[in-house]
């Protein structure tokens, strides 16, 4: 995880505030604050937001198995539908697997607020290609 969060400075991870909180090849976890940086115009959480951070822990979870077998792992398509409205707090994203091939990794990242409500749901395809 220590890996993780040194390759996140500097990026749009650590630009948005979000944090590791557990990795694994099984689950990846992760918080972003919800604050004026993430906001749209509305004062609402933005969707693009929210595409940021299941993106990165479907990276970071698609990495965990790909760099074993001399891969890297790039997003190649996601999908969000966004539930609920967040003005501020916290969201957090866990990402599992749902497709762990030889090609392509297929991870769901549900987005639920403190309360353990679903804000986002989100479906990311990641590809593993040479570096």
């Amino acid at each position: 995880m220590e890996l993780m969060r040194e390759a996140s400075k500097g990026t749009l991870s650590e630009h948005l505030g979000i944090e590791l909180k557990e990795v694994s090849k099984e689950k990846v976890v992760a918080t972003m604050p919800v604050e004026r940086r993430v906001h749209q115009p509305f004062g609402l959480l933005h969707g693009g937001a929210s595409v940021v951070l299941a993106e990165t822990v479907a990276s970071i979870g698609a990495w965990m198995h790909a760099h074993e077998v001399g891969k890297a792992a790039v997003g190649l398509e996601i999908n969000a539908n966004h539930l609920r409205g967040k003005r501020d707090g916290v969201v957090t994203a866990t990402g599992t697997p749902l497709h762990l091939g030889r090609a392509t990794h297929v991870w769901e990242i549900r987005l639920t607020d403190e309360a353990g409500k679903l804000v986002c749901i989100s479906r990311c395809t990641m590809a593993l290609i040479d570096p």
